[in-house]
This record gives C-alpha cells, structure tokens and sequence, in this order.
C-alpha cells in the first residue's frame, strides 16, 4: 500500500512539474512569435492554460480515483456541509463554465462589470483578471482588478470593445452669459470640430459602419455634433458629441473647450466696446445739446445810452456869468 501511494504521488508531482514547464515554454514561445508578428496572442495563451489545468485535473483524478472514491464513502455524512463551505467555489467555477460557454467576451476586450471596467487579461477557472481602465479619460490606470466568476453570473457584463479604438465622445460646456446668443457662436464651433477630425475622418466613417452592420443599430457619429442646453439655474450649456480615437478624445476635449472659452470672450469683449462706444457717443451727443441749448439762451447786453445833464450844464452856464460880473466890478 505504501509504495502504491509512493508511485501515485511520484507521478502527481512529475504531472504537476510537466505540465507547468510545458506552460512556461510553450507561453514564451508563443509570445516571442507574437511580438515578432505584432499580435495579440493573449486569449491563446489563455485558453492553452486553461486546457491544460483541466487535463491536469483529469489525470490527477483517474490517478487517484480508488482513494478519492474510498473517501467520498468514508465523508458520506459530512457531503452537505463540504458543499455549503464550498458553495461559493463551485459557484466560480460555474461561472467560469458559463462564461467559456458562452463567451460574452475574450481576452483583450474593454468589459464593464458593476462599477467595475477595464481590459481582460486573463480568466481561470475562480476569477477574471481586468486591467482597471478610467472611461472618463479612456486610459488606464495601472491597477489590476480580480473579479470572482461568481459575479459574472450574478451582474450584467457589458462589452466595451469598440470603444478600445474609436469612442463616441460627449462633454460640455457651461457658462453665464444671459447677453449672449450661443447659436451665433455655432458654425464657429462646428468648424473647428470639423477640423480637429479631419485628420481621421475617413477611418471613422468605416469603423462606424462596420460597428452598425455588426450590431444592427444606428450610433451617432462620425459627423460631429454641437447643441445648446438650458441649466436649471438659467446657465448657457454647450454639449459636444465627437465620433474619434480613444487615444485623442482628451486632447480634442481640451481643444474644444479651449476654442468655445476663446469664442464667449471674444463676443463679450465685442458686446463691451459696443456699450462703450454707445456710451462715449450719447454723452458727446448730450454734450453737444447743452452747449447748444446754452448758446441760444444768452443775449448780448445793450450800453445805456448817455442822457445829457442839463442841471450841470445850467449851473455851469450860471458860474461862468457870475465870473464875467465879477472881473468887471473889479475893473
């Protein structure tokens, strides 16, 4: 009996060494060929590993079924309580069953599980593996997230792949301009969103297409689109709606809300010199009426005109008599 155990276990651990070298070398290699040719050989790789650890799995259980069969009989009273603690585990393998059955996704897709997103690196048979990306800036941030297979029979998964290359980017602009007519500021704005996705424009139209005949849907896009809202406090809200490279999306953001900030200064500083102007030219106006109004009002003063002073004149008249008399009494 000893050396019956002593053979079955020599052989288990030659399987579990042969098996894991035969992943190592055939994943190196398979990887080497991958980066030479430029593809993505990830979900092979996947999909050799995960069929290995099943043969791996099988032959351990053919080398060992006398014991594990003895085993079973000997825990018979014990079977509900081992599969109530491991309930949970063979949820996960449920769920990785399921999920290789029905391939909701592969490896190298964008899926959305919960509140959770990012690229599937890899799946096993108790958990999926995701690269954490931020669909905000559509980039990725570096943390690897682990997702029980559990919850990919209990949550919805949502396929994200086309975004990978091509996104149909939205955001927004708001602004307090109660003066202001924003549908004036539109073909401005339409021709430097035109501009920012000439570039791609051609290779947009074929990948919308190719997701609309794929899916069976109408998407927006390519052409982009600028529209105006209302906010609930009265504010002016711009929405842009861009059909381009994941890659671009937060560089062609930062630009279009550059050139729609330049666009609302632009119009207000026009609106100012407009008043200013307005201003300057009613008070030179007012200016003028006064200066006009007072010039006809005032009248040139008349110089009295000189009365003769006949009292003065007589009593001169009398004096002079009065010297003649004089110097002829004295003669």
């Amino acid at each position: 009996m000893i050396t019956f155990m002593q053979s079955h276990l020599a052989i288990t651990i030659m399987l579990i060494l042969t098996s894991w070298f035969l992943k190592y070398f055939i994943f190196q290699l398979i990887k080497k060929r991958a980066i030479e040719k430029g593809d993505d050989k990830r979900y092979l790789i996947n999909h050799l590993k995960n069929l290995i650890n099943v043969l791996v799995v099988i032959l351990l259980f053919a080398i060992w079924h006398e014991e594990i069969q003895g085993f079973a009989f000997s825990i018979a009273a014990f079977v509900v309580a081992i599969i109530l603690v491991t309930r949970e585990i063979i949820q996960c393998f449920i769920g990785f069953v399921y999920i290789s059955s029905s391939r909701p996704f592969r490896i190298g897709d964008w899926i959305q599980v919960g509140h959770h997103a990012g690229e599937v690196t890899a799946t096993d048979m108790a958990k999926t593996t995701l690269l954490e990306v931020d669909l905000v800036t559509y980039s990725y941030t570096g943390k690897s997230v682990f997702i029980p297979n559990l919850q990919l029979i209990n949550l919805p998964i949502t396929n994200l792949n086309y975004m990978k290359r091509y996104v149909n980017h939205s955001f927004f602009y708001i602004r307090e301009s109660l003066t202001i007519n924003p549908y004036a500021l539109k073909n401005a704005l339409m021709k430097q969103a035109q501009k920012y996705c000439a570039e791609f424009k051609d290779v947009a139209e074929r990948y919308n297409s190719m997701i609309e005949n794929r899916l069976d849907i109408k998407i927006t896009g390519p052409e982009p689109t600028v529209s105006f809202e209302s906010t609930e406090l009265g504010k002016t809200k711009v929405v842009f709606s861009i059909f381009c490279p994941t890659e671009q999306a937060t560089l062609i953001e930062q630009q279009m809300l550059e050139e729609c900030i330049r666009l609302f200064l632009l119009e207000e500083k026009k609106q100012l010199d407009k008043k200013q102007l307005a201003s300057t030219s009613s008070e030179s106006k007012s200016l003028e009426n006064k200066t006009a109004a007072s010039t006809a009002t005032a009248k040139p003063r008349a110089k009295p005109s000189a009365k003769p002073n006949t009292k003065a004149k007589t009593k001169a008249v009398v004096k002079t008599k009065a010297a003649v008399k004089s110097e002829q009494n004295k003669t």
